[in-house]
């Protein structure tokens, strides 16, 4: 088993005297190496030897995503291009993309990284490991495919797409983890159901899935569909890429890698730091990386955060599975939502499927919000005053929640357009 028990298993001081050390060399790096990091510190009067204790990390300026693009392509880079063997780039973003470059060093770092979280859903040198990430500028699937290679894994880089194709792969060769979007693993479910083929005739064991926010509920319908435990992976390139925090089998939130990470929960408006279990913006400082190290990224993802020891055995901090994120929130007549606020409910109300589209518009200078949600092959052939109890229950619940009343819309099945990546969960026509 590739885990890491005397990192992923320090003390608290052990672990906060690592820390300090890795800080004090990476803010060191970064005033000296990075233009942009040594004119932010100078402005506020910084230079490296202030930082004398892991509390100095407050006094360091944030890093956004905005910076990576203001230093395109390579000005937030500590290291020169002769030492960088990768590049990655974020997708799905307007303007100019955030690229991160890597050393060797830091590809040999993030392989572990992924493999630990390989093992934390029972990955073993010989495991069959599925990766249906998209391979490409997206770290999703190189990462995992370096990752699983660390471990001894055997590997099944499918990428996303041709699903039926990988659901024959999936059994043929016996996959038994299978790491990809959850709303991609809802997908081949689906698929499977469409080729006649019982969960019962699969290897799998294990799911770990990321790249998108999902609820409980979703975790329990995949779980159901596919006969595996579910994982969560979170990571974002501009960090390193999926590793940076993992569920272990207890599914009691996701440790994050102190070890190479310092993570803070801050409130996203007045910017200061929240004490463990209150719900914020998670922000990280890379402190073992050399081809972009970031201090204080602001990632924009809401979560809390437990330093309580976990039962596996790990002593790394524990993130809350992700409530959404400050800058995908909607703002429908000056309450916020989050969307997987509604996907909790419409997964409660277990007469639907685990597909649903949000539309939001503005009427006569008023927002207003549609929810799309499929309904069962069954379900939907029913009389229609049954179909009309649930979606007046499904509003009711909704209000309930968010304390907005919505128009629900009950859609037959395959009506919303699938997606092999990361589900298009919102149309905002307010923008358009």
């Amino acid at each position: 088993m590739y885990w890491n028990k005397i990192r992923e298993c320090m003390s608290r001081e052990e672990l906060r005297f690592h820390q300090f050390q890795k800080l004090k060399e990476t803010v060191d790096r970064v005033y000296h190496n990075v233009e942009s990091y040594r004119h932010k510190m100078q402005q506020r009067g910084i230079i490296p030897e202030d930082i004398k204790s892991l509390e100095d990390l407050r006094i360091l300026p944030f890093t956004t995503k905005q910076d990576l693009r203001d230093n395109y392509p390579t000005g937030l880079f500590a290291s020169p291009l002769s030492e960088i063997i990768r590049i990655h780039a974020s997708s799905g973003t307007t303007g100019k993309p955030t690229v991160v470059g890597y050393t060797r060093r830091d590809i040999s770092n993030w392989a572990e990284l992924v493999a630990r979280c390989l093992v934390m859903g029972g990955g073993r040198r010989d495991s069959v490991v599925q990766v249906s990430y998209g391979y490409g500028l997206f770290t999703g699937g190189l990462g995992f495919h370096y990752g699983a290679e660390k471990l001894g894994a055997v590997v099944i880089p499918t990428s996303g797409g041709n699903t039926r194709r990988q659901v024959m792969l999936m059994k043929d060769l016996k996959t038994e983890i299978l790491a990809c979007t959850p709303s991609y693993a809802l997908y081949i479910a689906e698929t499977l159901e469409e080729m006649g083929i019982d969960r019962n005739e699969l290897h799998l064991k294990t799911g770990i899935f990321g790249a998108e926010p999902w609820t409980e509920n979703m975790r329990k319908e995949i779980q159901e569909k596919l006969g595996i435990k579910a994982l969560d992976i979170y990571g974002l390139s501009e960090v390193i890429g999926p590793g940076v925090a993992c569920e272990c089998g207890e599914q009691k939130g996701l440790h994050i890698f102190e070890d190479f990470f310092i993570p803070e929960v801050i409130d996203p408006v007045t910017e200061e730091p929240l004490p463990p279990g209150e719900k914020g913006e998670l922000v990280i400082t890379t402190i073992d990386k050399e081809g972009l190290p970031v201090i204080r990224y602001r990632t924009r993802d809401i979560t809390s955060i437990n330093y309580e020891p976990c039962a596996c055995g790990r002593t790394h901090a524990r993130i809350e599975k992700l409530l959404g994120r400050t800058d995908d929130m909607l703002i429908i007549r000056g309450v916020n939502v989050f969307p997987s606020q509604i996907e909790s409910v419409l997964m409660a109300a277990g007469e639907t499927e685990p597909h649903y589209l949000l539309i939001v518009d503005r009427v006569d200078n008023l927002d207003c919000l549609e929810v799309w949600v499929e309904v069962s092959e069954k379900l939907f052939a029913d009389e229609v005053r049954k179909l009309e109890d649930i979606r007046k229950k499904i509003a009711s619940d909704i209000y309930t929640t968010l304390g907005i009343n919505v128009n629900v819309r009950l859609v037959e099945p395959h009506t919303i357009e699938r997606s092999e990546g990361k589900a298009k969960r919102v149309i905002d026509k307010r923008k358009m």
